[in-house]
């Protein structure tokens, strides 16, 4: 396999995020073939982090494309994207479920417990699985000393596959699934994540 090359990633998010379907993510011994992602588009978009500009946050968002943007979510779990687009656009991809291919035992390990279908299904669970933290925000991928490396997929991906639709958890006009159908994932596969839409938060008196 070969492994994406900055220019992969240069793409705009609706691009590039139905393209790394089927592509293999690799790190700390365990590879994942992508089953479900969801494409972010920055300052246009009301979904995104970085939807009001730039904040220590998102700062990697608005960088080179090729870069793991790592974020903590619900006090307690780590979630992944790959930035994409242009420098200064704030494009990225979240990585939502995965399939593991390699590194079994460790995967078992670090998921101890959980069933091999849902040891990858929804965002925490695969950086678990990859052993992806804090750490790794801002890493670049495309790099020759890369932790974390991302190859094409070992056969193209049949485009009558790839299913598109709201994306999980996305609350307010981003989670408009008629306006933003941004998530993309295989038809067929079981360690696609279930949907749930967003819910908006109220605060209590």
């Amino acid at each position: 396999m070969t492994t994406l090359a900055r220019s992969f990633f240069a793409g705009p998010p609706l691009e590039v995020a139905p393209a790394l379907l089927g592509c293999v993510v690799h790190h700390a011994g365990v590879s994942l073939r992508l089953t479900e992602v969801e494409a972010y588009a920055g300052t246009a978009d009301p979904g995104s982090h970085a939807f009001r500009g730039p904040t220590p946050r998102t700062r990697v968002m608005f960088g080179e494309p090729g870069h793991l943007y790592v974020y903590f979510t619900y006090g307690m779990h780590w979630c992944a994207n790959l930035v994409c687009g242009p420098e200064g656009v704030a494009s990225a991809v979240l990585l939502r479920a995965g399939e593991v291919v390699a590194g079994h035992e460790l995967a078992a390990e670090r998921r101890a417990g959980v069933v091999p279908r849902d040891w990858a299904r929804g965002p925490a669970r695969l950086t678990t699985t990859l052993g992806i933290g804090k750490e790794h925000d801002g890493d670049d991928v495309c790099g020759p000393a890369a932790r974390v490396s991302v190859e094409a997929p070992p056969e193209l991906l049949d485009p009558a596959l790839v299913r598109t639709g709201p994306r999980v958890g996305v609350s307010g006009p981003g989670g408009d699934g008629t306006a933003y159908p941004w998530r993309f994932w295989i038809d067929g596969e079981p360690t696609v994540s279930a949907y749930r839409p967003g819910v908006i938060r109220r605060r209590s008196r």
